[in-house]
């Protein structure tokens, strides 16, 4: 890794990727105490299901703990400058995981702490998220290289992860958004800019091997809920639209995920669904990650 933080994909390179994939493999198979001794502590402004308890058990399973800090307790950058939150529990634990609304809250932590920052999600990128998925693809696809994934809907942090990771990796990634939630200039500036948009998700999905969806409209956008809903009302994905993949292709989504939205009614349990496979997979993940950036003592 490019420093002791995991903030972005970008901080990442390929051997990187694989690295972690392998990792997560081994932890997924065995036990480890690793981190035996080591406090984590999760710093989260946003409500999370998934990142909350995966980093939580990835911690206890690993021989360590973990110390949830909910809003009212830390107050990032309100209650107390986000410097000082950073060099207090630098003295405290051996890593922290944050989950902010604004991307440079991440960065500061990062830049003022001591000890290893992670990602958990800011409102640019969700790189936990994306690394989990590549571990999931690669599982269930035997893996990565020359494989295409579809993408439908907003270009939002997860999206923006996922296509930095593909770049890195070799797959190709295909994003279908209606005009004025496609990816941002200076992501894909990151990406080499070999990424593929249309406006179309059938022409996103034709022949894709990963088909892969999220929420219209991510936390903190809830004022424009309504106004997402027309702009996206023709990139639901349905049995309709997966059709058009390979006939052995793949559907995944982050969850939480609405029905009657982003997906059609069923979708979740349909053969073609890792949605829960993909899900139990940030568990093994978030320990890879914990072992590569706290391992060392």
């Amino acid at each position: 890794m490019k420093g002791k933080d995991l903030i972005s994909i970008a901080d990442l390179d390929s051997d990187d990727i694989q690295r972690l994939i392998s990792a997560a493999t081994r932890l997924k198979r065995r036990r480890s105490t690793a981190l035996q001794g080591k406090v984590l502590a999760l710093i989260f402004e946003k409500p999370s299901l998934r990142t909350k308890v995966s980093f939580d058990v990835a911690m206890k399973q690993l021989g360590g703990d973990a110390i949830y800090l909910s809003p009212a307790e830390v107050g990032l950058g309100q209650r107390e400058p986000i410097p000082d939150v950073a060099r207090v529990l630098s003295r405290y634990v051996d890593g922290i995981v944050a989950r902010t609304f604004a991307h440079r809250s991440v960065e500061l932590l990062a830049q003022y702490s001591s000890v290893p920052v992670i990602n958990g999600l800011s409102d640019e990128e969700h790189p936990c998220q994306a690394l989990s998925d590549l571990f999931t693809i690669q599982e269930k696809k035997g893996g990565l290289k020359g494989l295409k994934i579809a993408y439908i809907g907003d270009a939002n942090n997860v999206a923006n992860s996922l296509l930095l990771a593909c770049s890195l990796v070799g797959i190709d990634f295909r994003i279908a958004s209606p005009e004025g939630y496609k990816p941002k200039d200076a992501v894909l500036a990151k990406a080499g800019g070999e990424i593929f948009y249309t406006q179309d998700p059938r022409q996103a999905v034709t022949n894709a091997d990963v088909v892969y969806t999220d929420v219209w409209t991510s936390m903190g956008q809830e004022a424009e809920a309504e106004r997402r809903r027309v702009a996206f009302a023709g990139y639901q994905v349905n049995r309709e639209l997966l059709a058009l993949a390979k006939s052995d292709a793949i559907f995944m989504h982050p969850l939480p995920a609405h029905h009657g939205e982003e997906i059609g009614e069923g979708l979740l349990d349909l053969p073609q669904s890792v949605v829960f496979d993909q899900a139990e997979n940030r568990l093994h993940m978030q320990k890879a990650i914990l072992v590569e950036l706290l391992g060392a003592s």
